[in-house]
Formats: C-alpha cells, structure tokens, sequence
C-alpha cells in the first residue's frame, strides 16, 4: 500500500454529526472572522454551555458510570462522619485524620459533578443499529499500517476505551483523524515517535 500525506477534513456545523448520527447538535461553528474552525484533529470552538454537548458512550460506559456515581454517593456521608470525629480530636492545624477527612471529601464532590455531567449529557449509542460507509462513533475500523499490517479499532467512549483491546476514545489523536473517512482513504497520525500513515481497508458496526 502506498501511503500519501494526508490530513483529516475540517468539519463544520452541518457534518459535525458525523462523529455520532444525531448525537451532536450544530453546537460547534468555524468563526470566519477569526479564520478558526472545528477540524477534528484539533480545537473547535463550542456554542453556548458545555452542557449543550452530547457525550456518546456505549451502554457499558453508561453503567459503569451510573456505578461509580452510587457508590461515591454512599462514600459521602461516610466521609462527612470522619470530618466531624477528627474535628472532636481538637487542634485541626495538626489533625492529620482531619485534612485527609476534608481532602478525600473534595475529591468525592469533584468526581461526583464531573460523572454527574457526563450522565445528563449522555447519548447512549448501540453501534449495531449503526451504517453507512464513513466512520462515526461505535464503528469498528480496520486499518492498514505503512507494512500493510492490519491493524483494528473500535470508536467508543472516553468511559470505555482500552487501548490494550483495540478501542480507542473518540477524542484520541487516531479517533479524530478517522472521524468521517471511507474505505480506501488515508490518515496521518501524528505520535511521539513521528508521524504514522494508515489506510482505511474496512468499517464495521459490531
């Protein structure tokens, strides 16, 4: 396989759907003026509150974060218990039980607003009632390196990506660059140890 440079297309609001079909609203916009846009392979420029944007995730990230959030729920009140018996110890300068207590209790709310965004802002997205011939979220993609060695990801959520299982987060460098490719296209990737060709040989919904 011979391999050209290639760059991923700029997307703009009325493809930018193409990550997810009807997961992403017209949220994102290239700013002419200012001569940005919103290539994938880089920043874009976001409409209104964050919130206005889906987060895609497969069901199985769905539940583990609605796992995750019930089980910091419990650890709450737990915490809030060992605040107040270190604070019954005196001295909170040099209440080591105390700080640690309060750390551990920032932590929780942090992680807590953080899952709690993500599941008001979920899209939850079966990638077998999925089709067509570009790569959107959920596709499974089988790639050809510089060697013709075949190489397979599947796009899925941030919640459920697993390099060392073939599937990468939507927002990964080789995720972007894939986003709304065909078979027979190319894509440059850009990593550490410098810059990687593939080719697109098939696309799947499994």
């Amino acid at each position: 396989v011979s391999l050209k440079y290639a760059r991923c297309r700029t997307i703009i609001a009325d493809d930018y759907s193409a990550i997810a079909p009807h997961t992403f609203d017209a949220v994102t916009f290239r700013n002419r003026a200012e001569g940005s846009s919103n290539c994938l392979c880089g920043g874009h420029r976001k409409v209104g509150p964050e919130s206005m944007e889906k987060v895609p995730m497969l069901a199985e990230g769905y539940e583990k974060l609605t796992a995750d959030l019930k089980a910091l729920r419990a650890e709450r009140p737990l915490v809030v218990d060992a605040i107040e018996e270190a604070r019954a110890h005196g001295d909170l300068s040099e209440n080591a039980e105390y700080h640690a207590a309060k750390e551990r209790q920032g932590q929780i709310e942090a992680q807590i607003a953080e899952i709690e965004d993500k599941v008001t802002r979920a899209q939850i997205i079966d990638p077998k009632t999925l089709s067509g011939d570009k790569v959107v979220f959920g596709a499974t993609v089988t790639l050809l390196d510089e060697d013709d060695k075949p190489i397979k990801y599947q796009i899925v959520g941030q919640t459920e990506a697993d390099a060392s299982k073939g599937r990468i987060s939507y927002n990964s460098p080789i995720a972007r660059a894939l986003i709304g490719k065909q078979v027979e296209d190319e894509i440059e990737v850009t990593v550490p140890s410098g810059d990687k060709f593939y080719l697109v040989e098939k696309i799947e919904f499994i």
